[in-house]
């Protein structure tokens, strides 16, 4: 069964390549082991009916190996094997662009075929993007992601391309909930999910899709699983490493399946110095395409140079506040955030005893505006929010974000951690109700500091970062604060540097503005109120 799929494969043409060779010659062998592993692998049970036992296929490759020649390779073999009569296929595109892509592939493999078996077996009908087999009345349909991708439709066969863009789409996992429901009924259904990695941290369903994938090829996840993964990435060790293992061009070929095919090492190096030349945005952009490089792994997407010793600056201990505060001889608050659709962002920065290295700890909140608003992110910050680093607000919970920002500084201050001045530092603006609340708990006057922003955090910035280089200065490396620093682009503003959102809007970095806040107030080298109770007595 495995060979009789490969026969068919190879036999299939490449409609946009000239002289449209077969298949047998321009796929790599990669491709020919999916088939094999996916078609080969089905088993008859005592009821008489065959199923297969790999029923999911996740294949995570760079751009420009032949991905969607390939999917629609893997759909045309699929409807020719197929027994089953008036059966649905679907081939689903996160965009129309991708999906009418994908139908011209498979279009362009049936007109190509010069013995005209292909023309005979198929109606292709391009106004509804659909390809009945004459034989078994099965129908290959092509469709752009969406809440109706269903409709009229009981797959047993999908193939679901660039699954890294679903990840900013809050409903995507509801529909491939629905996809493989829709597949229940059929012991010989295939779900085929192919992508690039994604040019920002992944998120949402690519995210769940992706983490499950890496779970079974590292046997992590043994129990009743019917997924091959087949994922071309770098080691971790690669992505990670200090020296950017990952720009040597002697390790390409790594996650280059089709190479020497339809992409060699020469092409490669052409579009790596072109991205380099055009700034860090392209090359971030580059090497995720074609190197499937994980932002937030292998590279970082601010423009900020902390982001860059971000990850050798985590120390997970103290992840939880009470663990920072046992550490801790004195610490000061930061706090950051604008409208509904923002977060509201914390940071304390505590100074070490014996040590004096800096702990920085954060947390965020978030009103329901957010998820409504920035819908894009809002499986990313409900993933931030399972983690225990975000707090999303209920309808009716109108001040919890700044009930939450009092609970943390009131912990402080009865901790006898905080300074008689200057311990909390916030933006000037949009901040009353915060400086209420604190009021009512005990704050004075002197401990609350209104910080400058904008050019007046240079300061913070600059001496973050040399913080973070020389190891004085460490984080709980949250995934949160991971996705916040690939928000922060920076913007020289005369001899002054400033922090920004890259992309306006969907971009939250105020957990990041809120930990310079603190940092300008730990500058001033502090002293807690139970120090200064010490020496006053003595």
């Amino acid at each position: 069964a495995a060979e009789r799929a490969v026969g068919i494969f190879n036999n299939l043409r490449l409609p946009d390549v000239v002289g449209q060779p077969t298949l047998a010659e321009a796929a790599g062998e990669w491709m020919r082991d999916i088939v094999r592993a996916a078609f080969g692998s089905m088993q008859a049970s005592a009821a008489g009916y065959e199923s297969r036992q790999v029923g999911e296929v996740f294949v995570l490759v760079p751009k420009k190996n032949a991905k969607t020649t390939s999917a629609a390779a893997i759909a045309l073999t699929f409807m020719l094997l197929n027994k089953r009569r008036n059966a649905d296929m679907l081939i689903i595109g996160p965009t129309q662009k991708i999906s009418e892509t994908a139908f011209e592939q498979a279009k362009g493999m049936i007109e190509a075929d010069p013995e005209g078996f292909l023309q005979k077996r198929f109606h292709v009908q391009d106004h509804k993007k659909t390809i009945r087999c004459r034989v078994t009345g099965a129908r290959l349909m092509i469709r752009t992601f969406g809440m109706d991708v269903l409709t009229g439709a009981k797959p047993i066969f999908a193939l679901i391309d660039e699954v890294h863009i679903l990840g900013s789409i809050p409903y995507a996992a509801d529909v491939i909930r629905q996809i493989r429901g829709g597949m229940l009924p059929f012991p010989e259904s295939l779900l085929v999910m192919i992508t690039t990695q994604s040019d920002h941290p992944p998120q949402g369903v690519f995210r769940s899709e992706l983490d499950y994938a890496r779970a079974v090829r590292d046997g992590k996840m043994t129990e009743r699983v019917r997924l091959l993964p087949v994922l071309y990435e770098f080691p971790e060790a690669i992505q990670r490493s200090k020296g950017r293992d990952w720009t040597n061009p002697d390790l390409w070929h790594m996650v280059t399946p089709n190479l020497n095919r339809s992409v060699s090492i020469d092409a490669l190096l052409d579009g790596f110095e072109r991205a380099k030349a055009d700034g860090q945005a392209e090359t971030i952009a580059w090497a995720t395409q074609h190197l499937n490089i994980e932002v937030g792994v292998g590279i970082r997407a601010s423009s900020w140079i902390g982001a860059t010793h971000w990850e050798a600056a985590s120390l997970p201990q103290i992840a939880d506040l009470g663990a920072l505060m046992e550490r801790s001889e004195v610490a000061v608050v930061g706090v950051d955030g604008g409208g509904l659709d923002d977060l509201l962002g914390l940071a304390v920065i505590g100074r070490e005893k014996d040590t004096r290295r800096w702990l920085l700890w954060t947390h965020a909140w978030a009103h329901p505006e957010v998820l409504e608003q920035r819908k894009e992110i809002a499986g990313l910050l409900r993933e931030f929010e399972a983690q225990g680093d975000l707090t999303i607000l209920t309808e009716d919970d109108k001040t919890g974000d700044v009930v939450g920002v009092a609970d943390v500084v009131e912990r402080l201050l009865q901790a006898q951690l905080l300074p008689e001045a200057g311990a909390v530092g916030l933006d000037p603006y949009g901040v009353s109700a915060i400086v209420d609340e604190l009021a009512f708990r005990g704050l004075t006057d002197d401990q609350l500091v209104a910080i400058g922003q904008g050019a007046r955090l240079s300061p913070a910035i600059w001496g973050m970062e040399r913080k973070l280089k020389d190891g004085t200065l460490v984080h709980a490396g949250r995934p949160m604060m991971a996705w916040v620093l690939g928000n922060a682009k920076t913007e020289q503003r005369g001899s002054a540097v400033m922090i920004t959102k890259e992309t306006a809007g969907k971009a939250k970095i105020d957990p990041l503005v809120a930990a310079f806040d603190a940092f300008m107030l730990m500058a001033r080298n502090p002293e807690s109120a139970s120090k200064t109770l010490v020496y006053a007595g003595m």
